[in-house]
């Protein structure tokens, strides 16, 4: 009798314990694309507490770069164990984390210059449904972000520059920020073999180039742009150093307010890996009131 008191309270203590769940993280997941014609993968992470309550959460969407995929920010980055101590700590609200799989089919975020792949049109058309339909995620603008590095630092901008009344936040890190001069953009695409025409060459730049979209862009659509929170970081190693100046003084220039932050460092995970426990606290200030 007493061997089964004893178990009964061991079992008492134990089972909140045992039931109680951490944050968890799911490496490949994926949703059927129609556009696409293929299943495409994406991790996501789900805060502590996601499976026992109600509750919805508002969304990161962070973007892998160049030779990546949707595991690249799980394994690398540490993307769990930053968020919880991030979270843990108050700095940054309970969020859910998306991270996309860009690098199969065609490398990229955008939609091809031949409209061959279309990437872009997946990602808003089908990814985010996917996800809202799925997942208890806030719906509002002003519960949606996006972030990413270098590749994916050049998706979150245009992203953000395409679908402004989409994020309340944007945090592209050591970002491509994409084509400065067309002849260099039709140039790279004739090397590659593309047997894009000229025309969908010009219109791909037009929507490709930071400087076009701000001067071109209608007054209600430059004022969105302006309510975004930027926070734009760069590595002074960094070989994308100089496109990243120059966003920072285009966006100076048209007084889009925004955070530029240039620091020590490369092209490299160490870099980010420091960045994103700011970039969790930035986009919270979205998230949250004060």
């Amino acid at each position: 009798m007493k061997k089964l008191i004893f178990t009964l309270l061991l079992l008492t203590i134990l089972l909140p314990v045992a039931w109680s769940q951490g944050s968890q993280v799911y490496e490949t997941l994926s949703v059927k694309s129609g556009i696409l014609n293929m299943d495409r993968k994406y991790a996501i992470y789900l805060p502590e507490g996601y499976d026992q309550t109600d509750r919805s959460y508002p969304v990161l969407y962070l973007l892998h770069g160049g030779g990546d995929d949707q595991t690249g920010w799980v394994q690398f980055g540490q993307v769990q164990h930053i968020a919880d101590k991030a979270i843990r700590e108050g700095t940054a609200a309970p969020m859910i984390i998306v991270m996309p799989d860009a690098n199969t089919g065609v490398r990229g975020y955008f939609n091809a210059v031949d409209g061959s792949f279309e990437y872009e049109d997946f990602f808003f058309q089908e990814l985010i449904p996917h996800i809202e339909k799925t997942y208890r995620v806030r719906s509002e603008r002003r519960y949606r972000a996006v972030a990413g590095l270098s590749m994916g630092g050049g998706g979150t901008i245009f992203y953000a520059l395409h679908q402004p009344d989409l994020f309340a936040a944007a945090a592209p890190l050591s970002a491509a920020t994409g084509n400065w001069d067309p002849e260099q953009l039709k140039k790279r695409l004739k090397d590659s073999g593309s047997k894009a025409t000229d025309q969908q060459m010009e219109t791909y730049y037009q929507r490709h180039n930071i400087e076009s979209m701000i001067k071109n862009a209608p007054e209600e659509e430059l004022k969105k742009i302006k309510q975004i929170r930027w926070y734009i970081s760069c590595g002074d190693d960094d070989f994308l150093y100089e496109g990243n100046s120059l966003m920072h003084i285009l966006f100076h220039k048209n007084e889009i307010p925004h955070e530029y932050r240039v620091k020590d460092g490369a092209h490299t995970w160490s870099y980010w890996r420091n960045e994103l426990p700011i970039v969790l606290e930035f986009v919270s200030g979205s998230f949250t009131q004060l």
